[in-house]
């Protein structure tokens, strides 16, 4: 109830652009109706217009986002428990974190072409630092307790990361996961846009050359829509992750 109650501002903003595009105030080429876009969206949905685009956007976006991940989270718990790593590591992700990672898209179109490959290997490239840092974080703030009783008891290093390490670093590894899905999203759709190749975004741009407005609109509020499914999926997902990883935490 709570959720629905908070989508209020999302509310107004529909009824602001309806009034907006009833009164005349702006031409229909340019704004046409709340009501109209939403209507032709789910007869479009039911006739299964978007599903094949919308699918390969997600493709990509979570092929880029399961890669990062692996990466990302290995990394970072390595960054932690090897000094050298660390130093070697930091200059990086100083340098590449806040990097404008979109404007590399010709170099990766250059290397692997406009299909798949190099849209999967951008949106990985993108979500890579955001895990490395949760991750890195994460890791560095284990107890020290957990790991002295860990050492004393002759666990391995591998026993260490897996048995004390990642199960201490979760809540903020979850954290970093809320944090990569939109950029991963972001990412994926803007690939597209720019050099097209299918999906959602390549789609937005093909309606927008033919001045073909409703269908522009329909995209974002179906780009919109799968952003916020996903977040509240997410969301649950983690609290009953972190609900469940505290009980048998209290257990062990």
């Amino acid at each position: 109830m709570a959720r629905v109650v908070s989508l209020y501002p999302l509310v107004l903003l529909a009824a602001v652009w309806e009034v907006v595009a009833r009164t005349g105030l702006t031409p229909p080429i340019f704004l046409p109706a709340f009501s109209h876009v939403v209507a032709d969206l789910f007869t479009q949905l039911l006739a299964g217009q978007f599903f094949g685009p919308m699918l390969v956007s997600l493709y990509r976006a979570f092929a880029g986002f399961a890669i990062a991940m692996v990466i990302g989270v290995t990394t970072g718990i390595a960054m932690a428990q090897f000094t050298w790593l660390n130093r070697f590591m930091t200059p990086i992700i100083s340098t590449g974190f806040p990097a404008p990672k979109i404007a590399l898209l010709p170099i990766f179109i250059l290397w692997f072409g406009i299909d798949h490959m190099s849209k999967i290997l951008l949106v990985a490239f993108v979500c890579v630092f955001p895990f490395i840092v949760a991750a890195y974080g994460a890791a560095s703030t284990v107890p020290r307790a957990q790991i002295w009783a860990a050492q004393a008891m002759a666990t391995t290093r591998a026993g260490m990361i897996f048995r004390v390490v990642l199960p201490a670093s979760l809540p903020s590894l979850l954290s970093g996961v809320r944090v990569a899905i939109p950029q991963a999203l972001v990412s994926a759709f803007t690939a597209e846009m720019i050099a097209g190749g299918g999906g959602l975004g390549g789609e937005l741009v093909y309606a927008q050359r033919f001045f073909e407005t409703t269908t522009v609109f329909e995209i974002l509020i179906l780009m919109l829509a799968i952003g916020y499914v996903i977040d509240t999926l997410f969301l649950k997902l983690r609290i009953h992750t972190l609900r469940w990883h505290e009980q048998t935490a209290s257990k062990d």
